[in-house]
């Protein structure tokens, strides 16, 4: 399996950090991909092979630790092109809510 886990939905509470202007603060680091959990289900096709579909937003995913779990919060399309050129980490920019 690629993830930890295939989840639906953020389990944690909200955090305030909406845009990648808001992302931009928190630093980037590399998570591997069997340790996170996603927070959606589907993939858009379309999303996915764009190539520029990190043109216009934040160049990392957005990860939030939750209770000791790392939830994918954006990025999906970025952690399954890493799954699919095999690689086992994906640059994700992670905030920690206690």
């Amino acid at each position: 399996m690629i993830f930890k886990s295939v989840g639906e939905g953020r389990p944690y509470p909200d955090h305030g950090l909406v845009s990648a202007k808001d992302w931009a603060d928190v630093p980037p680091r590399q998570v591997r991909l069997d340790e996170l959990v996603t927070t959606k289900r589907t993939l858009d096709l379309d999303v996915l092979l764009a190539e520029d579909s990190t043109f216009y937003g934040d160049l990392f995913a957005h990860v939030v630790e939750y209770q000791g779990v790392l939830y994918l919060e954006d990025g999906l399309h970025r952690a399954v092109r890493a799954a699919l050129q095999q690689r086992p980490v994906l640059h994700a920019r992670v905030l920690t809510l206690r």
